[in-house]
């Protein structure tokens, strides 16, 4: 099975008490981004954050309730490092962070919550619907409108052909995260989330003279994630002094288990410049 990235090597080092994990990854042309050919799209990226921060000091009864992901630049294709470490420690809560840098520059700076889990089923209360499960839609090219290798990668299925009516897809991904690594739910869903803001633009991608890239990904997370299909309920929204935001509700197969937000950069391109 082809994969996303190949570990190249992974060292660990302590320092003051400190524990940094330093991994060195080679993306595939299946990270390829949907705004420039020679990017990497921050999905994929976010999918193998999240695969080192899991492999990170793990605790017992301690796991990710929310990832902020801010993203400094463009990520070129080719190597890529990420060194994890503890900024906060604690035996409740404990925040994590992860740089991803390329040819001595930071590209990603990612934070992570990791939260003590307890048995709260006694106040359990969820508000969102569930939606229709995957299995009973039809295959749709949902995200044909958008090029780049990543892309290529997704495999879509929703009730209707016009996402920018209903704004809903169910996507999944044959790929591994890690070549001869085995990908978790959570490492391959979250892997998934960043193309909440091409499933309903107001923008058409056909719409050469406007851009709209994240500068972040937020995710927050009542549960871990299950199974290999992704669920996800965008909506855009564009203001008038070219800021925008895309904000999601995310399923798997079990139901909501968490949402998402993505601050936007909306700018017209000017093609005589």
């Amino acid at each position: 099975m082809t994969a996303y990235y190949h570990l190249l090597k992974r060292t660990t080092d302590t320092n003051h008490n400190t524990l940094t994990t330093t991994a060195h990854y080679q993306s595939t042309p299946d990270t390829q981004g949907a705004w420039n050919d020679h990017e990497q799209h921050i999905a994929p990226v976010t999918g193998v954050i999240c695969h080192e921060m899991e492999h990170y000091h793990p605790h017992d009864h301690m796991r990710i309730g929310r990832i902020s992901i801010d993203i400094l630049g463009v990520i070129p294709l080719g190597e890529i490092t990420i060194a994890t470490t503890t900024i906060r420690g604690g035996r409740t809560i404990e925040l994590i962070e992860s740089t991803v840098s390329a040819n001595g520059r930071n590209y990603v700076i990612a934070k992570a919550w990791r939260m003590l889990t307890s048995d709260s089923s006694e106040v359990q209360g969820l508000e969102d619907d569930n939606i229709t499960h995957p299995d009973t839609l039809p295959a749709t090219h949902a995200l044909s409108r958008w090029d780049g290798g990543f892309i290529g990668t997704l495999t879509t299925r929703a009730e209707s052909s016009n996402q920018s009516e209903t704004g809903l897809v169910w996507v999944t991904t044959g790929i591994d995260m890690v070549a001869e690594e085995q990908s978790s739910d959570f490492v391959k869903l979250m892997s998934m989330v960043d193309i909440a803001n091409g499933i309903a633009p107001r923008i058409a991608p056909t719409d050469d003279s406007w851009i709209y890239p994240n500068l972040d990904l937020q995710i927050h997370m009542h549960r871990l994630p299950q199974g290999q299909w992704l669920g996800i309920e965008s909506i855009q929204q564009i203001g008038e002094d070219g800021i925008g935001l895309t904000s999601a509700i995310l399923h798997d197969i079990q139901g909501v288990f968490g949402r998402s937000e993505q601050i936007l950069t909306v700018r017209k391109i000017d093609k005589d410049s």
